[in-house]
């Protein structure tokens, strides 16, 4: 098979690489997302490299936005939003479609649209869908952009709780017990799926995880110590997902670890423990981003046990075939199984996130890890790779 016709790998310009950082979205993580631009903009070296900042409302407008990192953090108890920082409430930003033609273009209505130049790779610190779960991604594919993290496939399972644990389950990583409904089981019958919960909650013991099926940073999901909330659960991860998962309590610690692409292939990082939370009933969003509930790194584990989750970060990485970073969090049982909970594609990577501060103690920085991500994505090729 001829490859002349796939996208291919341009020469590096002479310039310096102009950086797009693609922030907001349409899912419910979008604040979490502005914060995380905020710390990516402030920490890339502007001597190396050129940046646009670009934002995608609630409604999924591409803005152009302020390069103003101090408005982009939480304030009292409430993340930003992209409509405040938006340049224009009218304006849009359109990236090309040409692989042989990277310029962006902003126009406003009445206006002339106006060259904003040529995009070298986008850092799109999008969480959940419409652009952590490939949707964004096989945007850039078209376009012929380089970006950082995940392609299609990777940043689909990725989101996709369900297919996630079917994979790592193919390639013999250990994960909990679970059940999936889908909205056409919901909607065909709702008393045989609510028994399908039931069932799984007969053979498996309370408290169950109701969650959205494709959702992150904690957002929809519930703790259910019986059948007395469970409807209630339901119908929170249904706002967020019509597709739910529902999850057994695994007993034991909670356990994260990095992984990092390096030119000789993925690294994992020294693992944290994220202790439980004393104000909330599981480590939910409230407690990663308002409370900043600290996390213990490096995890107080052997050196033993620290070997073994490292190396089971980085089969999860190269078994859903993931690109750039991911964060692989799992539980260590009593009986001391390493049990994988998930993979985030573009995990929380704000200077509290626990992603930068196991590489920070790894020896890592916050603004040497978002160089060696841009750096990862100049060297690959859009297209089959």
């Amino acid at each position: 098979m001829s490859t002349e016709n796939l996208p291919q790998n341009p020469e590096r310009p002479s310039r310096k690489p102009r950086v797009a950082v693609v922030s907001g979205g349409r899912s419910s993580e979008h604040g979490i997302s502005v914060v995380t631009a905020g710390a990516v903009l402030k920490a890339i070296d502007r001597t190396k490299y050129e940046v646009l900042p670009i934002g995608i409302t609630r409604d999924g407008r591409w803005a152009l936005i302020a390069d103003d990192p101090e408005r982009m953090a939480i304030t009292d108890r409430r993340t930003p939003d992209i409509e405040a920082l938006a340049e224009s409430q009218e304006g849009g930003v359109v990236l090309p479609v040409d692989p042989a033609n990277r310029e962006v273009v902003y126009s406003e209505p009445g206006s002339v649209p106006k060259a904003l130049g040529e995009v070298d790779v986008v850092f799109p610190v999008l969480h959940g869908p419409y652009g952590e779960d490939g949707t964004l991604q096989g945007l850039l594919e078209l376009s012929g952009v380089p970006y950082v993290g995940s392609g299609v496939l990777a940043s689909a399972v990725g989101q996709d709780k369900e297919y996630m644990k079917r994979v790592f389950t193919s390639f013999g990583l250990k994960v909990g017990p679970y059940v999936v409904i889908r909205p056409r089981e919901w909607e065909r019958d709702e008393s045989a799926a609510r028994k399908k919960i039931v069932d799984f909650a007969g053979e498996h013991g309370w408290p169950l995880f109701v969650k959205p099926a494709r959702a992150g940073s904690s957002i929809g999901i519930t703790k259910v110590d019986d059948l007395s909330g469970l409807d209630e659960a339901i119908a929170e991860a249904q706002r967020h997902d019509p597709k739910i998962l529902i999850e057994a309590a695994v007993r034991g610690r909670e356990i994260e670890c990095g992984v990092l692409e390096f030119e000789d292939g993925p690294r994992a990082s020294v693992p944290a423990e994220i202790p439980p939370p004393d104000a909330h009933a599981y480590y939910d969003f409230e407690a990663k981003y308002i409370d900043s509930t600290p996390g213990i790194v490096p995890a107080p584990l052997t050196p033993e046990e620290t070997a073994e989750v490292r190396g089971l970060a980085v089969d999860a990485f190269e078994a859903a075939s993931c690109e750039g970073l991911v964060r692989a969090d799992f539980f260590l049982t009593e009986e001391g199984d390493f049990v994988i909970n998930e993979i985030n594609t573009m995990p929380g990577f704000t200077p509290i996130s626990m992603y930068p501060a196991m590489w920070q103690a790894t020896g890592i920085g916050y603004e040497e890890l978002v160089d060696r991500l841009i750096q990862a994505a100049l060297r690959r090729s859009t297209g089959l790779r």
